[in-house]
C-alpha cells in the first residue's frame, strides 16, 4: 500500500490544480492525499508560500517540490 500524502497548496493556485490532476491516477489506484491549505495556518503559509505546490510524505516528512511528473511521484512513492 502506498504512503499516505498531504498536498500543500491553495485555492486558486493554478500549479496547484494541475498538481493535483497529476495526482488523480495514483489517487485513483489506491494513493491517499489530504490537500492542505496554507493560507489557514501562518506557519504553513510562510514555509510553503513560495514553493507550492508540495507533495509531502506523512509517514517520512520527505517532501516533493512542484513541478513533479508522474515519474518523480512513483520514485518518491517508494
Amino acid at each position: 500500500m502506498p504512503p499516505e500524502c498531504q498536498l500543500f497548496g491553495t485555492l486558486g493556485c493554478h500549479l496547484c490544480e494541475v498538481a493535483e490532476a497529476e495526482l488523480m491516477p495514483f489517487v485513483e489506484h489506491g494513493l491517499l492525499v489530504e490537500l492542505v491549505d496554507i493560507a489557514e495556518d501562518e506557519s504553513r503559509f510562510e514555509a510553503y508560500s513560495l514553493r507550492i505546490p508540495v507533495l509531502r510524505r506523512i509517514d517520512t516528512g520527505a517532501e516533493l517540490d512542484w513541478p513533479f511528473s508522474a515519474d518523480r511521484v512513483v520514485a518518491f512513492l517508494r
